[in-house]
């Protein structure tokens, strides 16, 4: 009779533990899915937005890639936060399954990426971008990537060059515009009445000091983001480990289930 009650009382203990994952779980996946539902919603205004928005973004290559990762990332956690609430609320082997693999398939990218930037940051020194730059950069061909993605960085950040304007020396841009000394993207913009000109164009792309940037890029962008960087280590890791939590309660509850 002991050994009935004891049996008995392991067994409801263990479904209520069960029905806590699976509650837990579901609320889990519910945040995740509204947070997908958010960042899709934002992608979708500013790629249909008919009040202009969407003709800046189209202009600036930077933020027009950064649309694309924001519905992309809203799309995945959408999908995620789906999967997992379905997997839970209907204790449905093959919903979790899928919804525990696929968080091991994204887990394991993020790490493999992690690893790649440890093994490839000395490609992220300044040396490195000097020689890119000298190398690739034209100046004035958008069709081109690599130009217009450093002219995007150079309007958006009012910077010239890597370390400074005396990065174009020596490079593929004077080759091609050899009656320049700048290219167009490092010249100072003056805003005047809602419209933005440029402080003296010719004068700039002579190489004047007063009528461009003389920052470089590398100084400028680090010290944007600087800011940033701790915030991004730790939500890194918050993420890494709530994919680890969510592997584990998807495991639990697919072994749980009967």
């Amino acid at each position: 009779m002991g050994l009935g009650e004891a049996s008995a009382r392991g067994t409801s203990m263990e479904g209520d533990c069960l029905s806590c994952i699976k509650y837990l779980m579901f609320v889990f996946n519910f945040l995740i899915f509204l947070g997908g539902s958010f960042l899709l919603g934002v992608g979708v205004w500013v790629v249909v937005d008919p009040t202009g928005f969407r003709e800046i973004v189209a202009a600036n290559p930077l933020l027009f890639t950064g649309v694309y990762i924001i519905l992309a990332m809203g799309g995945m956690l959408f999908l995620l936060g789906f999967l997992g609430c379905c997997g839970a609320i209907r204790e449905n082997k093959c919903l979790l399954l899928f919804f525990f693999m696929l968080i091991l398939i994204i887990f394991l990218a993020e790490l493999a990426a992690a690893i790649l930037a440890f093994v490839f940051r000395e490609h992220l020194t300044r040396e490195y971008f000097t020689k890119e730059l000298k190398r690739h950069y034209q100046g004035y061909n958008n069709t081109d990537v690599f130009t217009s993605t450093w002219n995007a960085i150079m309007n958006t950040f009012d910077c010239c060059g890597v370390n400074s304007p005396e990065d174009f020396e020596d490079s593929i841009f004077r080759f091609i515009n050899p009656g320049e000394v700048v290219p167009e993207a490092c010249c100072r913009r003056n805003n005047h009445l809602g419209e933005v000109g440029f402080s003296n164009r010719d004068e700039c792309l002579l190489g004047s000091m007063l009528y461009r940037n003389n920052k470089g890029c590398y100084s400028a962008v680090v010290d944007y983001f600087e800011m940033y960087i701790y915030v991004a280590g730790a939500l890194a890791i918050v993420v890494l480990t709530i994919e680890l939590f969510a592997m584990v309660f998807a495991m639990c509850l697919f072994r749980g289930i009967q």
